[in-house]
């Protein structure tokens, strides 16, 4: 089947708001083996958002909608779908039972243009909403489904996920498998599962890439739960045999928490120094629960002074080979291994812009990992502006330590 996301709402056309819902929903659908063909935006406008559906009926065979079920003068999107499909409108009086309690029940007071949300397109069906007062809608019409949901994600994300995925959903078994991976581009990884020639039938390959993390999607349709299974299997292992010094984990995992689990099963500390990451690392490190039991420490040494006093480098080192540089890596680190006493240690530094410093380019980085044996330097060019530059880096650093642990640990 093949899917259109509308999403509705002046603020989404302003970019007051993100809208992350279109995003959402197409991982979802992609995850149940719909194909989204179009994301459509379009502001709280009658004609244009009948318009808008008109167009997507006769394109796709399900039109997914976010946004205008509210009880105000826009939130009109019932109104101009039931138009755009030649349906009158209908009150449903369980539903404005249903709202009086709520209100009722909550002490607060209802005013008239709530019962709005009772409103609903001859023949449709309300949608449950657990989070809300704006019920959403399905319709079948024509062989073609349409959805309406709520724009709020808190409300749209456990109406989809608990209903939505029921009313659309067919008899073919869905398997999803994701490995993520880091250190290698996209394009390069591209070829590399080009060059296995796995395509099955019913199967779909694809990669997102995010800032220094790839991620392979691997989706299979298929009514027999065995084919599935034994092909998906079949792929990993031979995705594995090519790329698997790249994969750090699967479905989705964070390399910090793959990270944080080899860390606490092999009882070993961890401190990290920052310069051009500002902190980022640590952060990172620390989101995860269970972080306090393998994570000692985080130092931002972000000026030469501070390489200096707080892990040791010589300024004969700053001197001569300048801050960021691979000789300063390595002294950070070491001086940190040194000072700290934990067993293994990460270092930063680099320029991460907006303008050159001398002969350093915008983007270059350089990260150490180190423990008592040995250590190892890395060095990397990353193009885009600041932040950008800085997120890459930690995830460079990240994919290093991963590396640097599994092949210390395997």
């Amino acid at each position: 089947m093949k899917a259109e996301i509308v999403t509705i709402g002046t603020e989404i056309i302003l970019g007051s708001i993100v809208n992350s819902n279109a995003v959402y929903i197409s991982k979802r659908l992609a995850e149940m083996g719909i194909e989204t063909l179009y994301h459509t935006s379009v502001d709280d406008d009658f004609n244009r958002l009948k318009s808008v559906i008109e167009i997507a009926k006769d394109r796709v065979d399900i039109v997914i909608t976010t946004g205008g079920l509210g009880p105000t003068d826009d939130d009109l999107s019932k109104e101009a779908i039931a138009s755009a499909l030649g349906l009158p409108m209908e009150s449903d009086t369980k539903m404005e039972d249903e709202l009086k309690y709520f209100f009722s029940y909550s002490q607060r007071e209802m005013t008239l243009n709530n019962l709005k949300q009772a409103m609903k397109p001859l023949g449709s069906e309300f949608i449950p909403n657990p989070k809300g007062t704006a019920p959403g809608i399905y319709i079948k019409h024509d062989d073609k489904i349409i959805i309406m949901m709520p724009g709020p994600p808190r409300e749209m994300i456990p109406m989809l996920d608990n209903y939505v995925v029921d009313y659309i959903k067919d008899d073919h078994i869905i398997a999803v498998k994701s490995i993520n991976t880091i250190g290698i581009g996209e394009s390069q990884l591209e070829t590399d599962l080009k060059e296995l020639n796995i395509n099955m039938e019913g199967f779909t390959i694809s990669t997102y890439a995010s800032k220094g993390c790839v991620e392979i999607k691997i989706i299979g349709k298929s009514l027999d739960k065995d084919y599935l299974e034994e092909n998906t299997n079949l792929i990993l292992e031979k995705i594995k045999s090519k790329i698997g010094q790249y994969i750090y984990g699967y479905d989705n995992s964070s390399v910090e928490k793959v990270i944080i689990d080899t860390l606490v099963e092999n009882n070993l500390k961890l401190a990290v120094c920052e310069s051009c990451t500002g902190g980022n690392i640590s952060s990172r490190i620390t989101s995860i629960p269970g972080a306090s039991s393998t994570f000692d420490r985080g130092i931002i040494t972000y000026s030469n002074l501070a390489k200096v006093d707080e892990v040791g480098v010589k300024e004969s080192t700053l001197k001569e080979f300048g801050a960021v540089s691979e000789q300063v890596a390595i002294e950070m680190a070491l001086g940190l291994l040194s000072k700290s006493g934990s067993d293994i240690t990460v270092s930063t530094t680099g320029n991460a812009g907006p303008t050159s410093m001398g002969d350093t380019p915008v983007g270059l980085i350089y990260t150490c990992v180190a423990d008592k044996e040995s250590h190892q330097v890395f060095k990397r060019i990353f193009s885009g502006d600041r932040d950008v530059i800085q997120e890459r880096a930690t995830n460079f650093a990240l994919g290093n330590l991963y590396n640097f642990l599994n092949k210390k640990l395997t």
